[in-house]
């Protein structure tokens, strides 16, 4: 005989209203129990290197890093450095990055972001949001991933589909845009903690607090989060949107 399932906790329009009007003020103790829920969080791009690492998240926009990691191997063997990107034509690259979304232009971008690490850089990677920027194919995510991982610099908050869904379900902005989310985070997550809390809500999104159906049952914030045991609505784009 099937075991009934169990009853779902009742939280009041006023308990989440008084969640959500707390939630930015206790950020910090929040993000500290997620921490303490994925003690392991980190980057899941597999790299060997700081040319390795910003391709791959160069490569991962609109994608999975599961994905990216199956096709990285094979193009890092052929292309082991920014030199030998820069040296190749994209199209000649295109199969190796094939099995991801938008292959060509994402040929087309790492070909590009080769030739100038190695025109401006000397084909190493820069250290500095204002020259990451400056390179083809990485925007304000992609250089704070690269400053976090490789020399815990980050300036700023990464904020991908994962971090805007839970940002948005745990409280902490209003917004959808995610340079608007970034400020928000900033504003309440400790500095020091800026490049850990974005792999920690990361990692949170991908085992626990899902898209489609979150398992707050198994969420260590679930006594304080405003949209507990009824998020799935929360931070996902609504159809035909």
């Amino acid at each position: 005989m099937k075991s009934p399932a169990l009853a779902k906790p009742v939280i009041t329009a006023k308990e989440r209203r008084e969640r959500r009007k707390r939630a930015p003020l206790i950020a910090a103790e929040t993000i500290a129990r997620l921490a303490r829920q994925h003690p392991t969080a980190h980057c899941e791009l597999d790299n060997r290197s700081p040319f390795e690492l910003i391709v791959a998240v160069v490569l991962s926009a609109q994608t999975t890093d599961v994905g990216v990691n199956k096709a990285t191997p094979k193009l890092f063997a052929r292309y082991a450095d920014a030199k030998e990107l820069a040296a190749a034509d994209p199209k000649d690259v295109e199969p190796y990055v094939a099995s991801l979304g938008f292959f060509r232009s994402k040929a087309k971008a790492i070909v590009g972001l080769a030739r100038a690490l190695c025109t401006n850089h000397g084909g190493e990677v820069p250290r500095s949001m204002q020259e990451l920027l400056a390179l083809p194919g990485v925007g304000r995510k992609t250089a704070n991933v690269v400053l976090g991982v490789l020399w815990n610099e980050s300036e700023g908050v990464v904020v991908d589909t994962h971090v805007m869904r839970l940002a948005q379900r745990l409280g902490w902005t209003k917004n959808t845009d995610a340079d608007k989310i970034e400020r928000d985070l900033c504003k309440i997550l400790p500095e020091d903690k800026w490049d850990n809390s974005s792999h920690v809500l990361v990692f949170h999104g991908r085992r626990c607090c899902y898209a489609r159906k979150p398992d707050c049952p198994a969420c260590s914030v679930n006594d304080v989060c405003p949209s507990a045991f009824d998020a799935e609505n929360v931070g996902r784009k609504k159809k035909g949107a």
